[in-house]
Formats: structure tokens, C-alpha cells, sequence
């Protein structure tokens, strides 16, 4: 095992080829805030001309003579965009989309909209205004007693979604080997691969989501440079176990790299079960690098507030790669999610018990309905099997078409695959919704299932996308 001392110096290797596809597809041979941001699943590439959303840009030929950035250019309209799209064109209610359709806690909007009268508008310090580095050190320290100094350990970011890329622009050099864990945010794969990192893929399949060791233990090597751990993660609702984390941490020591780790949803859990930082792991202080987000944890997704905290020597690179995205993040905005973050205990209890509510109630309807609804320790979001059902196409075919039949729309799980062979019967739904809306969804939701009872289950059936 690595010393926990100093890290090993940046490796510098040769470039992968950067023509290489971004494949995040929704099927083979074919495709999260909101941080729920429309992402890159190329759902609506040109494998699937018809899933491109209404209004979306068409491919034209380009008049200028040298070729654009091949990854983005090969990286088609997001499953994200695609469905929200649709959902509106037919009246559907978007389970779809990870985002609250309440508004935060008005104490912290009142607050942001105070510090905005306050004549202190110009741009902030780079890596965020004190109160807020202050209040995040805090926060670590309350929830998970580590020792955080506000000054040299956290950088404020326009978003988790930039603190992410931060990250692993401050890490990673071309050819350095990242570890990411399906099923995955966006976002990943397409960064590691526009830095010139190469992506290694580990899965976990459902339904029950168990970490494969074997599998884990053979992507590190000796070019692995990072992994990107979520957790509660996206869409599985999986909350990493403590062995789990232990494991991953002796993995991460063994071959001196670092930890990104995507902790959105570390207020939001279940059951009883608690979020643990791999930060807080032995011999992981050093290696972490700790993402939260103020969208998330006070429903105020539009923000786009986060927050990383990291050990001071990879701070400064964080900082540096932050500056190169957006420089700052709105003054008004940090000081109001400071006070957000100093809330009574009462308040964090109250968020994750009033979503664990909402996770029941949607998957008890769920379930009535005939789908197989599989456990979600935390996040937003609930898988469903859907082959119960008798639907006889694939996942991104049963999304598409619940949002035109029923006019409720969900999310292919698919989407969050890069690999071959992913998963193609599960649909995700996010529960983050008031009841009368997750009510109005599970009684359309039961009228779609009566009138395909009624004539005789082959209704939609031939809706696959092929």
C-alpha cells in the first residue's frame, strides 16, 4: 500500500485517439438540476433521427473547412432533453427529469434575494466567498467530524456539475486511466475523454446494484489515475456500504491515485441508511476530493451552487481549473446557501423523511400497477421493471411511449450505460414531486394500463426503436 504522504506526481502518456465515439447510448446499436442537466446520451443521433426533440438544431454541413471538436460533434441530443421535449409536446407529467417542483426553504431565497440589495455584486474571491468556505467546513464537521480548513480546502463552483469537470481537469493527464462505475451521470465519460483520459468501466446491474470486487480490482492498473465514486448514486438510489467503501478506498491507496467522489445526494437517504465520505475512510484524507451541492440539498436546482472539499495540495489545481469555467459563482447565491447550510438538524431530517415519503407512496402505486420496483436507498430517483407489464419493446420504446399514451414520462435506464449489452427493461422515475402530482401520474399511468388490458395487451408493442 501507497504511503499516505505526498501524492505521486502528475504521469504524462500519449494521447487516445480523439476521434474515439463518445458512446453513451440508450440501447446497442443505438442511447442528470437540474443536475438532472441535459447530458450525453446520443439518443437522438443520427442512429435515431426520430427522437430528435422538437425544435432541436439539425445537422448542416459546415462551410468552414477544417473539422469541429470530434467528440462533441459525434455526441447527439441528450435522452434528457429528448424526453422533457416530448413530455411537453404531449401534456405528460416529467418523472423524468431529477428536479423538485417545489421551491426551497424560504428563509434561504429570502436570504439570496436580500445579499443581492446589498451592494455587494462585483465579483467574488475565486474560490468562494468566505462565508460560504465556512460554512461547508462546517458542515463536514458536523455531519462527518473531519477537520476542514475553509481557507486552503474548499473551492465554490457554478454547480456540482462544474465541480466535477474541475476536478478531473486538476487530476488528469492525457492517457491516464479513469474508473467509472455504471450506471453513470453523464456528464463522466464525456469530460475523461475530452481531457484525453481513458475511461475504464466497471457495472453494477440490477436489481440488486452489488459492487463486483473482482471485476473493480481488475480496471485499476498501473495508469489508473482517479475513479469517480456516486454515491447515493444515480439512478440505482444505491448508498455504497461501509465494505464496500473500504474496499474501494484499499484499491485507491494500493495504486497511489485519487478519489472524485459525485456526494449530491448526501442528505437524501433512507431506511436509516447513512451517507459515508469515502473521505472519512483511513488514509483517504489526502485523496478525496468531495463534491456537494446546495441544488440538491435546498431543492434550488436552478443555482447552481457546489462545493468541493479537498486536501490543500490539490485544492489549488481545483481552483485553477475552476477559474478557466466560470471564475466565480453569484455572490448573492453562496451567502444565501451559508445560511442554508448552519440549519437546524430538524431541517435535514425533514428533507430526507419527507422524500422517503414520496418514494413510497410512488412505489407502492407502482407496484399496484404490476411493475417490479426495485429498493432505492437514496437520491431522487426509483427504478422499475417494466416486463411485468407485458410491454414487448425495449426501455427507451417503453419511455417514449407512456409519455405519448399515458402522458407520464420517464427515463430509459439504458441512458446511464456506456457499455455494451446495458440493461434495457428498467425505467427510472424520479419521486422529488408533490403527491397530487405523483397521484395524477399513477392514475394516468392506470388508465394506459386498462386500455391495453382492454385491447388485448398490443397496444404500443410495436413502438420499439430499432
Amino acid at each position: 500500500m501507497a504511503p499516505a504522504g505526498p501524492l505521486r506526481r502528475s504521469r504524462a502518456a500519449a494521447s487516445p485517439d480523439p476521434r474515439a465515439r463518445a458512446r453513451f447510448r440508450v440501447r446497442r446499436g443505438g442511447s442528470r438540476e437540474n443536475r438532472e442537466r441535459p447530458a450525453g446520451s446520443p439518443i437522438g443521433n443520427e442512429a435515431h433521427p426520430e427522437m430528435k426533440p422538437p425544435g432541436s438544431p439539425q445537422n448542416v454541413e459546415s462551410k468552414a473547412a477544417r473539422p469541429q471538436n470530434a467528440l462533441l460533434s459525434a455526441t447527439g441530443t441528450t435522452v434528457f432533453t429528448v424526453m422533457s421535449a416530448l413530455a411537453a409536446q404531449h401534456g405528460a407529467i416529467n418523472l423524468g427529469q431529477g428536479f423538485p417542483d417545489e421551491e426551497g426553504p424560504a428563509d434561504v431565497v429570502r436570504a439570496a434575494a436580500d445579499a443581492l440589495l446589498d451592494n455587494r455584486n462585483q465579483y467574488p474571491p475565486l474560490t468562494g466567498v468566505p462565508e460560504l468556505r465556512e460554512a461547508v467546513a462546517a458542515a463536514n464537521h458536523r455531519f462527518y467530524g473531519m477537520e476542514i480548513d475553509p481557507v486552503a480546502e474548499v473551492v465554490v463552483t457554478s454547480g456540482a456539475t462544474e465541480a466535477i469537470t474541475a476536478c478531473l481537469m486538476a487530476l488528469l493527464d492525457p492517457g491516464d486511466e479513469v474508473v467509472l462505475i455504471e450506471p453513470l451521470y453523464d456528464t463522466y465519460l464525456p469530460v475523461v475523454r475530452m481531457l484525453g483520459a481513458v475511461p475504464k468501466l466497471v457495472r453494477l446491474s440490477p436489481p440488486k446494484w452489488e459492487l463486483p470486487r473482482a471485476e473493480l480490482a481488475a480496471a485499476f492498473g498501473p495508469k489508473t489515475k482517479a475513479i469517480l465514486l456516486n454515491s447515493p448514486m444515480n439512478p440505482a438510489g444505491k448508498v455504497f456500504t461501509a465494505a464496500e467503501l473500504a474496499f474501494i478506498a484499499e484499491l485507491v491507496q494500493r495504486h497511489d491515485a485519487y478519489a472524485v467522489c459525485d456526494e449530491v445526494y448526501e442528505h437524501l437517504t433512507f431506511d436509516g441508511w447513512k451517507h459515508i465520505p469515502l473521505m472519512t475512510l483511513p488514509g483517504m484524507r489526502e485523496r478525496c476530493l468531495r463534491i456537494g451541492s446546495a441544488g440538491k440539498t435546498f431543492s434550488l436546482t436552478g443555482w447552481k451552487v457546489g462545493y468541493i472539499t479537498c486536501d490543500r495540495s490539490v485544492a489549488p489545481n481545483v481552483a485553477k481549473a475552476h477559474q478557466l469555467l466560470t471564475f466565480t459563482t453569484p455572490p448573492n447565491l453562496q451567502r444565501a446557501v451559508a445560511l442554508g447550510l448552519g440549519k437546524e438538524d430538524g431541517y435535514f431530517e425533514a428533507l430526507s423523511g419527507g422524500l422517503q415519503a414520496r418514494r413510497d407512496h410512488l412505489a407502492a402505486g407502482l407496484e399496484r400497477l404490476g411493475f417490479g420496483v426495485l429498493p432505492a436507498m437514496g437520491s431522487y430517483f426509483i427504478t422499475a421493471d417494466f416486463r411485468p407489464l407485458g410491454f414487448a419493446g425495449d426501455d427507451v420504446a417503453f419511455c417514449r411511449h407512456i409519455t405519448e399514451a399515458a402522458r407520464v414520462t420517464a427515463i430509459p435506464v439504458s441512458a446511464f450505460y456506456a457499455g455494451p449489452d446495458a440493461p434495457s427493461h428498467y425505467a427510472r422515475f424520479a419521486f422529488c414531486k408533490r403527491l397530487e402530482v405523483l397521484d395524477e401520474a399513477l392514475a394516468r399511468l392506470e388508465a394506459w394500463k386498462a386500455g391495453r388490458e382492454q385491447a388485448g395487451g398490443q397496444a404500443g408493442s410495436k413502438a420499439r426503436v430499432v
